[in-house]
């Protein structure tokens, strides 16, 4: 079933290879969305797909080498049915 999360990203998330990290999770997991640093330190993340492999690109990220995420904030998305990419925002 296709879902679609904003995932807020806390810790050491900036600096550390977290967006290019988050766009190849999403390549492999056949995501679509974005990823975006935030001012207060934080990362964004809009992410559509499977649940599962919501779930997987999550963990992907968390085992990144450098990422020490401290919390994640989820929240429930409305689909976006023509979003054909994965993209990083500046």
């Amino acid at each position: 079933m296709i879902k679609r999360f904003r995932l807020c990203f806390y810790g050491m998330v900036q600096g550390v290879g977290f967006r290019y990290t988050a766009m190849h999770a999403a390549n492999m997991y056949r995501l679509t969305g974005y990823v975006k640093n935030e001012y207060d330190g934080s990362v964004t993340c809009e992410v559509q797909g499977d649940e599962d492999a919501i779930d997987r690109f999550v963990a992907t990220i968390r085992n990144g080498r450098f990422i020490d995420i401290s919390s994640i904030d989820r929240t429930t998305m409305e689909i976006i049915a023509d979003e054909r990419s994965f993209e990083v925002r500046y």
